[in-house]
């Protein structure tokens, strides 16, 4: 099977470049990347006025499959992911029962090979049951197919647990992935604590609380000289330290999500439910300190925190609703809107913290895009513009507080190991 790929501005993320190129494919893998390429194919797509790039590689995705698949699955998840440009997700363990076991790996990936393509690497739980209270078996969840561990969704309270785990994982090469938020000061609370909690008369979630943990978990890397990776970042002193334990050589890493730099807590106020997420949507100032980490390199990925839930889960008061909120088929169009036709970054910074960065922090074989990488490509037109429909929406969920938002940048074609798996309009 042969693919070629004609006239597109083709994103180099590594290089920094965007360069008019032909890229042709063979047998899953690309074998030639030059302009004006004369070579016969089985199809030809034809990116005129179009930029093409490598797959997103979305390290942060629950397709809550297995146990509540009421509100995803894996076939679903990975047809949102398609329609998102998303070649590679990395799916957490917090399922019902969890993924705690090898049995779990197998059945993730497993159900994964039904899908449409998308790769699905499962994240493996940290601890038993994330419960926080006993290790799992790292070695026997790498050697099933886990490529990290993490209890996300909740943090793991226990620091002597934690090391015990990071010393564990980096003797094994496995990054662990840290949702930060100290659970004493934050559970049962929906909102970022400041003003729009205090209209709310609720008690709210501190920016301290994740401050704390981000700092605890950058020490222990430090220590131990494990691969952390801090989930879902929102603060601006959050930035601030990774910043600092970056400078000193710390092994540590950070994503944030495009809700971190688009919405603030107000947004709480005319959505309710919709815009609860954990962490909680901060203030103006995090969203501009959340931008000039991505902007410095500090944060080094945008990934989704996909998270879905039912309608009726959603329509719940908001002390009693589920945090979260999906993102696979908005995250680029979010990211260019925000990012790009603002000035504040080029395509190829956004690319690397969306595709590169996060395949090499997770050790995958993609995101890279040269003669002999696997042809997992997205062509999109960075220009063009719509208006988010939940409705149209792949995903089973439609809890998106970005419903009705106008947004710039549509992916045209989806590309796994050379094979069409996404077309709009098709």
């Amino acid at each position: 099977m042969k693919l070629l790929i004609k006239n597109g501005r083709v994103v180099h993320p590594v290089t920094g470049t965007v360069l008019l190129q032909d890229i042709l494919a063979e047998n899953g893998r690309i074998v030639m990347m030059e302009k004006g390429l004369g070579c016969e194919a089985d199809r030809v797509v034809d990116a005129s006025g179009l930029t093409v790039a490598p797959g997103l590689v979305d390290m942060h995705v629950h397709l809550r499959d297995p146990g509540l698949t009421y509100k995803e699955d894996i076939l679903t998840g990975c047809e949102a992911a398609a329609r998102g440009g998303v070649t590679s997700v990395a799916c957490m363990a917090n399922t019902s029962p969890a993924v705690d076991c090898p049995e779990q790996v197998k059945y993730v990936r497993e159900r994964a090979g039904q899908a449409n393509g998308v790769g699905v690497y499962p994240v493996a739980a940290l601890s038993l049951g994330l419960r926080g209270e006993e290790p799992t078996d790292a070695e026997a969840l790498k050697a099933a197919g886990a490529v990290a561990l993490s209890d996300d969704g909740n943090n793991v309270d226990n620091a002597n647990l934690m090391r015990d785990v990071l010393i564990r994982a980096h003797q094994l090469e496995l990054p662990v992935l840290c949702h930060c938020e100290d659970t004493s000061m934050v559970a049962g609370r929906a909102v970022n604590e400041g003003s729009v909690s205090r209209q709310l008369w609720l008690e709210g979630r501190p920016a301290i609380a994740e401050e704390i943990m981000v700092m605890r978990d950058a020490m222990l890397a430090e220590e131990t000289g494990a691969r952390v990776h801090i989930c879902h970042v929102s603060t601006a002193r959050s930035v601030d330290i990774i910043r600092k334990m970056k400078k000193k050589g710390v092994p540590i890493t950070c994503e944030t999500c495009p809700q971190y730099f688009t919405l603030t807590e107000d947004e709480v106020l005319t959505q309710g439910a919709m815009a609860r997420v954990n962490p909680p949507l901060r203030t103006r100032k995090d969203v501009h300190g959340i931008i000039a980490g991505l902007k410095d390199g500090t944060i080094d990925v945008i990934a989704t925190d996909h998270a879905p839930h039912s309608a009726e889960e959603k329509a719940r008061p908001l002390s009693r609703a589920p945090s979260g909120m999906i993102g696979l088929e908005t995250s680029l169009a979010l990211t260019l809107t925000q990012l790009y036709h603002t000035k504040k970054m080029d395509l190829p910074a956004i690319i690397r913290r969306m595709s590169t960065n996060p395949a090499d922090i997770l050790h995958l074989a993609r995101g890279h895009m040269s003669p002999g990488a696997v042809a997992d490509l997205v062509v999109f037109d960075p220009d063009e513009a719509w208006t988010v429909d939940p409705e149209q929406f792949a995903s089973k969920a439609r809890n998106t507080p970005f419903a009705g938002k106008k947004v710039r940048g549509r992916v045209k074609y989806t590309i796994v190991k050379g094979e069409v798996i996404y077309q709009d309009g098709v």
